[in-house]
């Protein structure tokens, strides 16, 4: 059977860059209706300065306690779960925790940088160098995130040579995948055509990963033209929750109700219920205090009788 990995960016993405900051028995809450509903990769949170994101103060109670619920609850078993790691300080906090991956993220544009991370792009990959020693020595993976891969809100239009510079520079540190960003929101189908045909001679596809932001409304075609591509991996947030909170003008991540949606209607296997997850997407709502923007879960699924499943 035809099959995508849906990768779970809710709690770190889809909350970085919102007003009302959940409490962890929330995030909790969420955790568990995610797991409940399917999804096996979960990013929980980063290890930021909470004065910078206030919405990742609980990432280290999150992981702590989901890392006991793994132990106690059958649905949590084969969940995977992710942490963004930005430095040295953010690994020394997360390894105590025993995640299964970090994540370390690198900017396509330099004012980015500066304004993401507050370092030069080659600052930054210095970085990563001693944080990824660290996690091969404890065998925990390590996804990488590429920033601002087809338009940056400072500089304009990215290069793809410059993008795939890039992808190949944190390969060849021995990272376990490679996210593609667009950040903003900005790219269209050629552009994700384009980009990856290149990428794609040069970085193994089951190492390259989708991430689309639906500013423009482009994410669902831009998702389907990777995978025509070849990439089958794509991160996702639940309603369509977040934005990035450096880059002005950024929605949230594509919702990941969409993507299941688009994808089992075409027989392509994403191993997700798409009921459990409507149904949590409407707690989410209550949570946030408003509606969320994936479009399936405004308008429902048609049951085989005809009814609207909301």
């Amino acid at each position: 059977m035809k099959q995508v990995t849906i990768v779970e960016m809710g709690l770190r993405d889809g909350l970085q860059n919102e007003k009302v900051i959940l409490s962890l028995d929330q995030r909790i809450y969420i955790l568990q209706g995610l797991a409940n509903a399917g999804l096996k990769r979960i990013e929980v949170g980063a290890f930021v300065r909470s004065e910078k994101v206030p919405q990742m103060a609980f990432t280290k109670e999150l992981l702590s306690q989901a890392q006991e619920l793994k132990k106690q609850k059958k649905i949590l078993k084969d969940v995977y779960y992710s942490v963004l790691v930005p430095n040295l300080q953010g690994w020394e906090d997360a390894t105590p925790l025993n995640p299964h991956e970090i994540g370390i993220f690198a900017s396509c544009s330099e004012s980015f940088s500066q304004k993401n991370i507050n370092c030069s792009i080659d600052e930054s990959f210095e970085r990563f160098k001693s944080v990824i020693a660290l996690a091969k020595k404890r065998k925990v993976k390590v996804r990488a995130y590429l920033s601002v891969c087809f338009g940056c809100p400072f500089e304009g239009p990215v290069s793809e040579k410059k993008v795939v510079e890039l992808a190949q520079r944190m390969w060849a540190m021995k990272v376990d995948e490679i996210s593609i960003g667009d950040t903003i929101g900005v790219a269209h189908v050629g552009q994700i055509r384009s980009l990856f045909k290149k990428l794609k001679k040069k970085i193994p596809l089951k190492k390259l990963v989708g991430h689309f932001h639906d500013t423009r409304g482009q994410a669902l075609a831009n998702i389907l033209a990777a995978y025509g591509e070849g990439v089958r991996t794509f991160d996702t947030s639940l309603g369509g929750l977040g934005g990035c909170p450096y880059a002005p003008g950024s929605t949230g991540n594509v919702a990941t109700e969409d993507v299941v949606y688009m994808f089992e209607g075409m027989g392509i296997s994403t191993g997700i219920n798409l009921e459990k997850l409507l149904s949590l997407n409407h707690e989410v709502e209550s949570m946030m205090g408003k509606i969320l923007p994936s479009k399936v879960s405004r308008a429902g699924l048609l049951s085989p009788l005809g009814a609207v499943i909301k």
